[in-house]
């Protein structure tokens, strides 16, 4: 591995952690900010050094909901309205399945102390009423585990809701829907009056709008702290504003306070990558938040239906064993009691009982077309074409180089004439599969695309995708909503592979769909003995199992370039991608990526970007900042990111080129969804990848570092990696003792039953 490269110009010189406290309107040590409190001019908080979609529901978790969009086909506009509609569709056919489906869970069998006081609360809830306070109470004894019954719905143990009424399934439609209305301007109006009064920015009116929906000045008015709804706002500043509208009436003691506390922080989380949030974290940062009486306020939440509570039986290592009962035969084992918000709950239910449902009913037709499928197969491919034809799900496990094994299955199988698909998270990942010799360009596309039905098949008179066959090479990338998705749209008897590297970081958005699969064990595992090639998959490779080598890089394919600190970072980044690169290497400029921890500090992407705007295109940034030729990364939506240029803007909006693809963003989204994007962080960029990659490690991103951030960074180039090392010893530290964040989720508790039939 070598220090320099000879080309390159010498220069001169567990549990979820929670937000600190940040006091409470009325309390000791509460910021006596002035009304509105604090809130910037643009709605804008705090900016954060560090990126996160692994890390505690705090104001870096705000990262991770930057991390952006892949997938554009016309105008973006509507393709987003098209995937936000196949989502509602999406959401209440889940709902009208697990309704109809047959052998509901009996729950509250043999409960007893603290589980017979949770299902109490929920029932409670349910009926309108208020959890009992021995909720959150010591409890006297763990509960008994329940023994499910077999079969998809033994997978759930959670609170039963009505379904709606059924209506028909729509049937894909082959053009996008239109724009959903945005709320009226008589309500954008109100809100904004709301907001003076309470001397909050008025800017901040059509966010809240969208956010509170129609009445949101009215519910303003009457509960001020559900200015917490608004992404970006933080208590401190809704507390100002609550103490501006409410003055005297306004203390930390407030019911509504607590609870819309509670669901911030449970937001929050969600950003950070959990579904959930056990009890005692949860109220120990309510704690910390100011709110007097933490589980009276998770209490209060619980009542008014905007939170779930659950219990799980613990099985993890390391959890206490299970005691016979002094009066029952059942041994007994210790609980923890989790909050989630609703949507996040039924996401990780619905999935559970999907993914039981295709391990459950694999379609016995079709041997014969399996078999020639095997047939047609060698290697990896034939033993993951074997493990297919005899099961619905199936994992695979490997790095880039694998993905050759799930392509040779996806050209196998459509060439016996099975219905079979591959879609991946981004458009890059997507046009590398379709370059793969054996799915000679066809049946591939991403997952937002065949959600939002741009993409794929169409769905039958029941909704559901006219598949055999569904592969999803970046399955580590799912989060538990898109997963659920796609699990639900699968007909009964079709097949599922998720494959991915399982060393790569976890999805954006909440959950970890793939590594709880993987620590489920509910079905087959196939890992790939096809190595990453060259000197650069050598060294991610010894990063996957916690070494930092030095490898042979004869073609100065690795090379670390010291610096002593940001500035000088950045300077010998703009070096790199626009000099040193494409002159020892032959690589474009718009053929190398620039990776950093996170958006803020002096060497994160916004200075990066700034220097390398300057250096490459620079100009006046007549369109929000943008210029005709800016490389950009088009984010509508937390998770997505779709790498891309500017080529114009007009009253229209800022028209970009995504993928190939036409985009327009309207101007008043353009400051929330592009930014200049020859510098990404890891999660932008992970799914993609680049002929060369420049990885630069400021020295106060130190903290920010972690194993998974590190293997995922360092492969996104394919030919050439250079790493600007600012960090010293914090580098190989990160890579050998510090995996990924841990993330509270309830897929793997729900998978048990799956696991013990299986």
């Amino acid at each position: 591995m070598s220090t320099e490269p000879e080309t390159t110009e010498e220069t001169g010189p567990g549990t979820p952690e929670m937000p600190e406290a940040q006091g409470a309107p009325g309390t000791p040590g509460a910021p006596d900010e002035a009304a509105g409190g604090g809130l910037a001019a643009d709605g804008g908080v705090g900016e954060e050094t560090a990126e996160s979609a692994e890390g505690a529901p705090s104001a870096e978790a705000a990262e991770a909901a930057e991390a952006a969009a892949d997938g554009a086909g016309k105008p973006e506009l509507s393709e987003a309205a098209a995937e936000l509609a196949a989502q509602r569709v999406e959401r209440e056919r889940i709902e009208r399945r697990r309704a109809e489906r047959d052998g509901p869970v009996e729950s509250g069998a043999k409960l007893s102390g603290k589980a017979a006081d949770l299902l109490a609360a929920v029932r409670a809830v349910e009926a309108g009423g208020k959890p009992a306070s021995t909720v959150f109470a010591a409890p006297s004894r763990p509960a008994p585990e329940r023994t499910p019954e077999p079969g998809p719905a033994a997978t759930a143990a959670a609170p039963v809701r009505p379904a709606p009424e059924p209506e028909p399934e729509p049937v894909r439609q082959e053009r996008p829907a239109p724009a959903p209305a945005g709320p009226s301007p008589r309500t954008v109006d109100a809100v904004r009056r709301v907001l003076a009064e309470g001397g909050a920015p008025e800017a901040l009116g059509q966010q809240a709008a969208v956010a509170l929906g129609e009445g949101a000045g009215e519910l303003l008015r009457a509960d001020p702290w559900q200015l917490l709804r608004v992404p970006g706002v933080r208590p401190e500043q809704a507390d100002g504003f609550a103490r501006a509208l409410l003055g005297a009436e306004c203390g930390p003691q407030d019911e509504r306070r607590g609870r819309a506390v509670t669901v911030w922080l449970l937001e929050q989380a969600a950003l950070a990558g959990h579904t959930a949030l056990e009890a005692p974290a949860l109220t120990a940062a309510l704690a910390q938040r100011g709110v007097p009486d933490p589980e009276e306020a998770v209490r209060s939440t619980l009542a008014e239906g905007e939170a779930l509570v659950f219990e799980d039986a613990l099985e993890e290592p390391g959890a206490p064993a299970a005691q016979p009962a002094d009066d029952e035969e059942e041994a007994e084992r210790p609980v923890r009691v989790l909050i989630a918000l609703e949507r996040y709950a039924m996401a990780e239910e619905s999935l559970a009982d999907g993914l039981a449902r295709l391990i459950n009913s694999p379609s016995q037709d079709g041997e014969e077309t399996w078999a020639q499928v095997v047939a047609a197969l060698s290697g990896g491919a034939a033993e993951l074409a074997r493990a297919v034809a005899g099961h619905g799900l199936v994992l695979h496990t490997g790095g880039d180089a694998s993905r050759a094994e799930p392509a040779a299955l996806l050209g196998a199988a459509r060439d016996a004439g099975l219905r079979a698909l591959a879609v991946c998270h981004t458009a890059d990942g997507r046009d590398r599969l379709a370059a793969l010799p054996p799915t000679r360009g066809a049946g591939v596309g991403t997952v937002a695309g065949l959600l939002a039905g741009t993409e794929g098949p169409g769905r039958d008179g029941d909704g559901a995708l006219e598949l055999d066959l569904l592969i999803v090479p970046d399955a580590p990338q799912l989060d538990v909503e898109s997963a659920a998705m796609l699990v639900e749209s699968l007909p009964d008897g079709a097949r599922l592979v998720l494959g991915g590297d399982p060393a790569l970081l976890w999805s954006a958005g909440p959950g970890r769909v793939f590594a709880d699969l993987l620590a489920a064990r509910a079905c087959p595992q196939i890992a790939s003995r096809l190595p990453d090639p060259g000197p650069i998959g050598e060294l991610v490779s010894g990063i996957g199992i916690g070494e930092l080598n030095q490898v042979e890089a004869p073609g100065k394919e690795v090379v670390i370039v010291p610096v002593r600190d940001a500035g000088e970072a950045v300077h010998r980044t703009v070096q790199l991608v626009a000099d040193s690169v494409p002159r020892a290497f032959g690589v474009p400029v718009e053929g190398t990526v620039v990776i950093t921890p996170g958006h803020g500090g002096a060497a994160g992407t916004r200075a990066l970007n700034a220097a390398l705007k300057e250096r490459l295109n620079p100009g006046p940034g007549r369109f929000g900042g943008f210029d005709p030729g800016d490389r950009i990364a088009y984010s509508p939506a937390p998770g997505r990111t779709l790498p891309g240029t500017v080529v114009k803007g007009d009253a229209e909006g800022l028209h970009l080129s995504c993928a190939g693809a036409p985009v327009v963003v309207p101007r008043e989204r353009v400051e929330a969804w592009v930014r200049h994007g020859w510098a990404l962080t890891a999660h932008q960029a992970v799914g993609g990848r680049w002929p060369a990659a420049v990885v630069v490690l400021p020295g106060d991103a130190a903290q920010a570092l972690s194993r998974p951030w590190v293997y995922t960074a360092f492969g996104r180039g394919e030919r050439h990696l250079s790493v600007v090392q600012g960090a010293e010893g914090a580098l190989p530290r990160a890579v050998a003792e510090i995996p990924a964040k841990a993330r509270t989720t309830r897929l793997a508790t729900l998978l048990r039953p799956q696991s013990a039939m299986d």
